[in-house]
């Protein structure tokens, strides 16, 4: 028997179109990025589960590596909830290397065309999407804590099921060996993310569970971003971090998305400065037609990278 979550919980975790997803990096960071849960969950087992692409390998080799991974739902917007609630789920990630096709096309299927809309069918889209339909693994996360704060700011104390927070703050990190600088354009990065509708920021807690909040980007000069977020949510201290924005519209048509890795510092009054290293993202078109396509040329490429990574692994 897994964790059992409240109903204020379960309400954006079977409604969200959109979550967070946040996983560790070996550095001892995170990475945060958009996903679509599509409200799979079994609240009895005390278990969620999530799909990808195989040809998002990259992300698949991170959560081989370090299981523990959160999903923040963090927008009720285009979904089926109606809760205010913002909702931080943290548990263990199993990925299903060879999942049953029957599931695939029984219990993930419906449960993405409710969201999503019907799957294109057809010669063309049944082999130019294969890559991102029926190469899909899911994955299940067996639930370690939800954390449930009454508002999406996450202001004021939240109700915890599970295991307790921890007592403390995560330990600071040593800058890394490059420096704790930005790495990238600040100013371009602060004009992208402004763009975007919804900010998180995520980092390893003290436990080592990704700890993933809503911030909001106050300012930007040349040190980075001066980030602002609810009282006492973000721990003091500094550390490797992950950021990301995104907006989307019905459907997920139209979906963008900025993503960073780099330097929290947190000072003890709260204020915190954010000092991005890495910068990605992409920003699909506001077409669905063109969505699908776009989507079928950036799995079937992930897909061919990670044949040829495997392959080169196997031969060493």
């Amino acid at each position: 028997m897994g964790v059992q979550w409240s109903d204020a919980a379960d309400g954006p975790i079977g409604g969200d179109l959109t979550a967070v997803l946040a996983y560790a990096t070996p550095a001892g960071g995170a990475v945060l990025t958009p996903i679509a849960p599509i409200g799979l969950r079994d609240r009895d087992a005390g278990r969620l589960t999530f799909t990808t692409s195989l040809g998002f390998g990259r992300k698949l080799d991170r959560i081989r590596s370090n299981p523990a991974i959160a999903l923040a739902y963090h927008d009720r917007a285009h979904g089926f909830g109606a809760s205010s609630a913002y909702v931080l789920v943290q548990g263990r990630a199993t990925i299903v290397e060879r999942p049953d096709r029957e599931y695939l096309e029984t219990v993930v299927g419906p449960a993405a065309a409710r969201f999503l809309g019907a799957p294109r069918r057809g010669p063309f889209w049944d082999r130019w999407l294969a890559a991102y339909y029926a190469d899909r693994v899911p994955v299940h996360v067996d639930i370690e804590r939800v954390v449930t704060w009454p508002d999406l700011r996450c202001a004021g104390d939240p109700v915890v099921d599970g295991e307790p927070l921890p007592a403390g703050p995560p330990a600071s990190q040593a800058p890394p060996k490059k420096g704790a600088v930005p790495r990238v354009d600040v100013a371009k990065g602060a004009r992208r993310l402004r763009g975007m509708s919804d900010l998180l920021l995520g980092y390893p807690g003290a436990d080592g569970r990704p700890w993933v909040v809503p911030v909001g980007l106050r300012a930007d000069d040349p040190r980075g971003y001066e980030l602002s977020a609810a009282p006492g949510l973000l721990h003091p201290g500094a550390r490797r971090a992950g950021l990301v924005g995104h907006r989307y519209n019905a459907q997920l048509v139209g979906l963008a998305m900025r993503q960073h890795t780099g330097w929290l510092e947190v000072a003890d009054d709260g204020s915190a400065r954010y000092a991005p290293h890495t910068d990605a993202g992409f920003a699909a078109p506001a077409n669905k037609t063109l969505l699908l396509l776009t989507n079928g040329f950036l799995a079937r490429r992930g897909l061919k990278q990670a044949q040829r990574a495997r392959a080169a692994e196997a031969a060493t």
